[in-house]
């Protein structure tokens, strides 16, 4: 009944770049917000875009994106262990978008029911954005060298 959802885009420095407007979370599958928010199609040529298994699928809608999705074990087909190195790869690298939302998640207004107007929800969820951001920018998460 109280569940309110977003959709955070981060930077591989931990920046949060994007956060969707607050959304109903029970009625709202992650796959769907985005394809609501459109947000991939804002990837430049020389950005790709890192996911986790819950959007299964979403390369058909943008064949033209560099878009990394973890291999998804299916009913009877267990995964090999290729496919299981490769998700340990990428997981290593999308461990910093868990690093920020954790910070997010910090802040108890946004860990506690939200019992307040559903329409100030995605201001605060910037807010606190913004001041995780700010933490960051002083505390950096963790640095990748480009290779």
């Amino acid at each position: 009944m109280h569940t309110l959802k977003n959709q955070f885009a981060v930077a591989p420095d931990g920046f949060i770049e994007h956060v969707s407007d607050s959304v109903p979370g029970e009625a709202n599958h992650d796959l769907n917000l985005l394809r609501q928010t459109n947000l991939l199609s804002q990837l430049s040529d020389k950005e790709a875009a890192m996911l986790d298994k819950g959007y299964d699928g979403i390369q058909n809608d943008y064949p033209d994106k560099r878009i990394y999705l973890p291999f998804k074990a299916r009913r009877n087909k267990p995964l090999t262990e290729e496919p299981k190195a490769y998700n340990r790869f990428l997981s290593s690298y999308r461990i910093i978008v868990e690093y920020t939302l954790a910070q997010v998640n910090r802040f108890e207004v946004l860990r506690q029911v939200y019992r307040h107007d559903r329409e100030n929800h995605t201001q605060i969820v910037r807010i606190v954005s913004g001041l995780v951001n700010r933490r960051i920018q002083s505390v950096p998460l963790k640095s990748y060298s480009a290779t």
